[in-house]
Order: C-alpha cells, then sequence, then structure tokens
C-alpha cells in the first residue's frame, strides 16, 4: 500500500501469499434476562429470531456460521444483572453501502453512520423466545474502531507530557509525544504465514513480505498465541493461531496500516477460512523495552570482545525477535 493509495472501507485489499484483508462489520453481543423467568436459555431460537429481525429491519442476510452465540458457564452463581449469555455478529457484505463512486471521506462518513444506526437499533432490544424475554446489549469492539483507540493513544500521550511538566518524568524527552507506531494483531493461522512445505510454523521471512503491502517496517515479531490474557470462556488451541507484532518506520505508516486492519476479516486463497483476528496498537513499548532491556545487560556485563550482530552466534542476538528492512534478503529458520 504505497502513500498515496487508499483503500475504502468497502473494499478488499490483497496481500502477498494469497492472502487478502476483506471488510465486515463486527458486533459484540450480551443476552440479559429481561423478567423473573428461570427457565433456560434456547440457543437456537435466540439464534434464529435475531436472524428474521436483522432481515426485516436491515435487510441483511446473514449466514447461521456468522452469528456465534454460547452461554456462559456457571449460571447458578451469576447475579441477576449478568449476562446469561455472550455472542459475536459479522456482517460480511457491506458493498450495498456504496452504490457509486464517491470520495474517500464520503464513503467513511456513509459506512460509519450506517454501523452506529445498526449499533443503535439493536442495542437495547428485547427478544420474546417462548414467553420468555430476554434483553440485547450490543457494542462494536474496540479493535475494530479505529477512532476509539485514536482518541486512545492522544490521550495517553497528552498524559505523558502533563506527567513531565508535572516533575513526574517518565523518561521521554521535554515537549515530544510517543507517537505509536506498533500493531498487535492476534487469532491468525499460523500456517497462513508459514513457508509452504516447509513447516506449519509462521516464518519471519513470509511474515515480513506479506505485512510490507501496509507500509515500510522497522521491526517484526511473531509468535505462537497462547491466549494467556483471553477469557476463560475462550478456547485455544496452542500452536494453531499466532501473534504478531508490527513496528512500521513511523506514526504515520502505522497509522495508515491500522486504519486499513480495523474492521477487516484475513481470508486465503482456497480457502473458507476466515481468520477474524483481533488488532490493536502496542501500549507496553514491546520493542523499546527490549531495547532498553538489552541496552542495561550491556552495561552490567563485562564486555569481552566486540561482535557483529548479524555474524555472531544466536546466543548474542536480542531475546525480542526483530526483522528489518536492512537485512530484508537474509532468510530465517524456523
Amino acid at each position: 500500500m504505497s502513500s498515496k493509495q487508499s483503500v475504502l472501507p468497502t473494499e478488499t485489499l490483497n496481500l502477498e501469499s494469497g492472502l487478502s484483508l476483506v471488510p465486515r462489520l463486527k458486533l459484540n453481543l450480551s443476552v440479559h434476562r429481561a423478567d423473573a423467568s428461570v427457565k433456560p436459555l434456547d440457543e437456537w431460537q435466540l439464534k434464529t429470531s435475531l436472524i428474521d429481525f436483522l432481515k426485516s429491519s436491515f435487510s441483511i442476510s446473514v449466514p447461521e456460521d456468522d452469528l456465534i452465540l454460547g452461554k456462559l458457564k456457571d449460571l447458578k452463581k451469576r447475579k441477576r444483572e449478568d449476562p446469561v449469555a455472550r455472542g459475536t455478529l459479522f456482517v460480511r457484505e457491506l458493498g450495498f453501502l456504496v452504490d457509486k463512486v464517491e470520495p474517500e471521506e464520503v464513503v467513511e462518513k456513509k459506512v460509519c453512520e450506517w454501523k452506529k444506526m445498526v449499533v443503535g437499533k439493536l442495542d437495547g432490544i428485547e427478544l420474546s423466545l417462548a414467553g420468555v424475554r430476554f434483553k440485547l446489549s450490543v457494542e462494536v469492539p474496540k479493535s475494530d474502531d479505529f477512532e476509539v483507540m485514536r482518541k486512545e493513544w492522544e490521550e495517553e500521550e497528552e498524559e505523558e507530557v502533563s506527567a513531565f511538566d508535572g516533575g513526574r518524568h517518565r523518561g521521554y524527552a521535554r515537549g515530544r509525544k510517543r507517537e505509536p507506531d506498533t500493531i498487535v494483531l492476534r487469532g491468525v493461522p499460523s500456517r497462513w504465514f508459514a513457508e509452504t512445505r516447509v513447516s506449519s510454523k509462521p516464518s519471519m521471512l513470509v511474515t515480513h513480505t506479506i505485512f510490507s503491502s501496509l507500509g515500510k517496517i522497522r521491526n517484526l515479531d511473531v509468535a505462537e498465541d497462547d491466549g494467556s490474557d483471553k477469557d476463560a470462556d475462550e478456547d485455544i488451541v496452542r500452536g494453531l493461531q499466532c501473534k504478531i507484532v508490527v513496528r512500521f518506520e513511523d506514526h504515520r505508516e502505522f497509522s495508515k496500516a491500522l486504519k486499513v486492519l480495523c474492521g477487516r476479516s484475513l481470508e486465503k486463497q482456497g480457502s473458507r477460512l476466515k481468520a477474524d483476528y483481533e488488532v490493536s496498537w502496542d501500549k507496553d513499548g514491546i520493542f523499546r523495552n527490549a531495547r532498553s532491556q538489552n541496552e542495561e545487560n550491556s552495561r552490567s556485563t563485562p564486555k569481552v570482545a566486540a561482535y557483529n550482530d548479524r555474524s555472531e552466534p544466536a546466543r548474542h542476538q536480542s531475546h525480542a525477535p526483530s526483522f528489518s528492512e536492512n537485512i530484508r534478503s537474509k532468510r530465517f529458520k524456523e
């Protein structure tokens, strides 16, 4: 994606290795009881009612596989106001929102207003299932809302500047904001980023090639996504998914890439699987902290001899894997 190229929120962006970023609307659902009944929730009835409501209210046809609902565990221990079920709704056909060639700003505004309208109509509705009433809560996840994330990092930047001025300097230069430049992507199939017929584990080289379509990369890290910070109700199969951290050359490249990744799913040519990943910006300074730790270790460890990072054995290299533009031609082992 060049600096002059822009992608409309209703358009598909083709990447390398047969991958593509396909637009969609993702909504998180919470189901609460709206009466005093203790009758169990019928997930099938709820699913059917929601699909019918979407069809009649928005003229949207949602396949059953794109509406995921599940009852929560330990319902006997829950409080009255707690949800009895949670789920996710995906609307993958957004082309109907644009019927002619329009400027990017117009399309973005139209899509944003449509999403707000859908959320506004769905949030708070009551559904009667076999005489039992349930109330639905709906929201767009933060990882799918670029404007929400941008507001979040802008507020954090202001706090950092205020902390400096208030005498609580945390290591940043006076008057300089720490603009984010790193994206964290979770929930993508490891094999889609692996070298074909070589390994099922994600390859640094393949991953770098794919994400270079979104902007110039400074550092890259690929690791197994073990779901260590996921909800207990979510099942993560170890080794099947990976976590990708991409640090771009500057904040502008980062911002363009994050905007494209928001509100999209990853698909691969020849596969019916859709990877509904989660994307966020790095709040922890993964690469910065790794560099600081290495510098601290260098100061505390006696220097025996100078060495070149590219030619020395792996024991001298950083514990935070990275991939830079100046070593792009180098092949990484799995």
